[in-house]
């Protein structure tokens, strides 16, 4: 259990540089980007669904296809949010505050589940989010931009997202959910948007399909922690996840990292990790 989070780790991070190449792109913009996106996905997963498909009839309870739409409007959101953000953000800028969805994740089982509540992690998250804040001040002034107000929101809803799917993932594998919850946002985004495919190029489509391997076999990672070793312990193990993404943004596309930068994520680190190693003796 410990390897897999640590490969779905660099699966996020290699899926989050890739996608940033991608948006690059100027002719590709945010909302088109989320259909493109979800299609390679739904393309890459049919080509193996039926043989990991499994889907039990719990999921079908009033409650759960109630839990299972919240699920689907907040990561369509969710996504939204984010693309819009990593559209204008360097990397280097958008990691920090990516930072945030572990620890919205953590500090939402925390209110959420009885057995996640301890005073130490809600104290190390105010300390996180100082951190944060801090690193986006400059000459007195707070340097929150539209932008990263964006990626913030879509952290915290990725976190809602996550931490809702929890009572239902045992009706489903992680591939099944995934699959599931994928199909619709397609669905959704492409009813809304209705991009044109001719655009992309086809360099682009082949970032899009790896960006969709990506995230694939990550979420199913992810899934399975969550069934298997909860919440906070997966959170945790993933928050290498950002880190990666850090350095491959220095080392691929030049980025260049300010020293509050680079503090704030030391210690927004340092304090998710304590927070789940104290919150957890």
């Amino acid at each position: 259990m410990i390897t897999l989070p640590f490969i779905g780790s660099f699966l996020e991070a290699a899926g989050m540089i890739l996608e940033k190449k991608v948006l690059k792109t100027k002719n590709i913009d945010y909302k088109n980007y989320t259909v493109f996106e979800f299609l390679s996905i739904f393309i890459l997963m049919l080509t193996f669904i039926w043989f990991v498909w499994d889907v039990k009839t719990g999921a079908l309870g009033l409650t759960n296809l109630f839990i299972m739409s919240f699920v689907i409007l907040v990561s369509v959101l969710a996504n939204l949010f984010t693309f819009y953000s990593l559209k204008r953000e360097n990397l280097t800028e958008f990691e920090p505050v990516w930072l945030m969805q572990p620890l919205f994740t953590i500090l939402l089982a925390f209110i959420l589940f009885d057995s996640e509540r301890n005073w130490i992690t809600f104290s190390l998250a105010l300390i996180a989010s100082l951190a944060l804040v801090l690193s986006h001040v400059k000459k007195h002034h707070l340097k929150f931009d539209k932008y990263i107000l964006a990626a913030i929101l879509g952290s915290f809803l990725f976190a809602v997202e996550l931490v809702a799917s929890k009572p239902i993932l045992q009706y489903y594998s992680p591939f099944s959910f995934y699959f599931i919850r994928c199909f619709f946002i397609l669905v959704i985004t492409y009813a809304i948007y209705k991009p044109k495919f001719t655009k992309v190029g086809n360099k682009n489509w082949l970032m899009i399909l790896l960006v969709g391997f990506c995230w694939i076999f990550f979420r199913a990672i992810m899934y399975y922690g969550y069934e298997v070793s909860g919440i906070v312990f997966t959170t945790i193990i993933f928050i290498l996840s950002p880190v990666l993404m850090f350095l491959f943004a220095i080392i691929f596309l030049k980025e260049k990292p300010t020293k509050a930068q680079i503090i704030s994520t030391i210690i927004i680190i340092a304090c998710i990790v304590s927070a789940v190693i104290y919150g957890n003796q």
